[in-house]
């Protein structure tokens, strides 16, 4: 073997909404003595839902799945006005635990559309982020993936565009998308502040710099975790080998021959126990030069939900969220 260097890279794994988005399932599970529902995966991780899943949460992909009265937790990918009034419907009992930054992009999809904008969504279809967001204003949103897409685009009146993106894009592609659009449609408005999370734009930030100085990427992310795919997408944009792996046992040795600096980083819904579990197994193939490179300071959190404040006064000042870096306010 010739791997003789590991560098970690940091900010790298959970940001605050992932934090976030996991307390309020596992405070569910201590508070309530009902059966916790929640709807689709709380955040892109297998390993999280399973852990969460051994804890007692109920895993289901539509509220049909969910007795009327019963308590459910909306995933931090945030949901549609549709799923809002059906849970209404059925008297569901509910914990929003969108992310909120996803939220401010609802709320902007919600004012474009008052408006009279044609908007245009830059993200991936059947994410589901960007299904929520649709949600908002289906009557007016087109999601466009590719600046090829763009050629087919037509709208009722060009003076009147608005673009909002998907969170965890990468920051590159989107602003190739973004800038076609300004080119297509000159008066395109934008919200006040960007979409891309800062966690999104930090753990690319940070991978670039690891890029640098490594033969060779290592990702943890599950493959429907949309931020974790695009960290691969950027590393292999600057000309770098790169895996998504959703932990060590998913390291092919074939990988490692030639390989002498190996870098690591994981997606914002990847615990840090999977990469220091792929940290050991490096130490035990015999590599002990290893490195952590910060690029930026993350100092961030997200309060709960409000539905569990109201319902249990003290509840935030007596348990403590995981602190979440940030280096700018997204």
């Amino acid at each position: 073997m010739t791997v003789e260097k590991l560098i970690l890279a940091t900010p790298r794994g959970f940001c605050a909404g992932v934090d976030r988005a996991i307390d309020v399932v596992k405070i569910a599970l201590d508070l309530y003595d009902e059966p916790v529902y929640v709807r689709k995966e709380i955040v892109h991780n297998r390993h999280v839902v399973d852990e969460l899943r051994k804890k007692g949460a109920i895993f289901v992909d539509d509220l049909d799945e969910v007795p009327d009265g019963a308590l459910v937790i909306y995933s931090a990918h945030g949901v549609s006005p549709e799923v809002r009034a059906q849970a209404a419907a059925k008297r569901l009992k509910v914990i929003d635990a969108t992310c909120p930054l996803v939220t401010k992009v609802h709320n902007e999809a919600s004012k474009f559309a008052r408006e009279g904008h044609s908007i245009i969504l830059v993200g991936h279809k059947g994410h589901d982020e960007v299904i929520g967001t649709t949600g908002e204003a289906p009557d007016a949103i087109t999601v466009i993936g590719s600046v090829e897409q763009l050629e087919e685009l037509n709208v009722p009146d060009p003076t009147k565009v608005a673009v909002i993106t998907q969170t965890t894009l990468s920051l590159d592609d989107t602003t190739g998308i973004v800038e076609a659009l300004r080119r297509k449609f000159p008066a395109l408005a934008f919200p006040s502040k960007e979409d891309i999370c800062y966690a999104t734009q930090n753990r690319q930030t940070a991978l670039k710099e690891l890029a640098s100085r490594v033969d060779l990427i290592l990702a943890l992310g599950s493959q429907n975790s949309s931020n974790s795919k695009r960290l691969i997408e950027v590393a292999k944009g600057v000309g770098v080998r790169a895996h998504l792996i959703d932990d060590v046992s998913e390291i092919n040795p074939a990988w490692l021959e030639g390989t002498r600096v190996i870098g690591v980083t994981a997606g914002a819904s990847a615990p840090e126990h999977l990469v220091q579990g792929v940290v050991s197994y490096f130490k035990e193939l015999g590599v002990t030069d290893i490195e952590e490179i910060e690029s930026i300071k993350e100092e961030v959190n997200f309060g709960l939900p409000q539905e569990l404040v109201r319902e249990h006064a003290g509840l935030e000042t007596r348990l403590s969220l995981a602190t979440s870096p940030v280096a700018s306010a997204a």
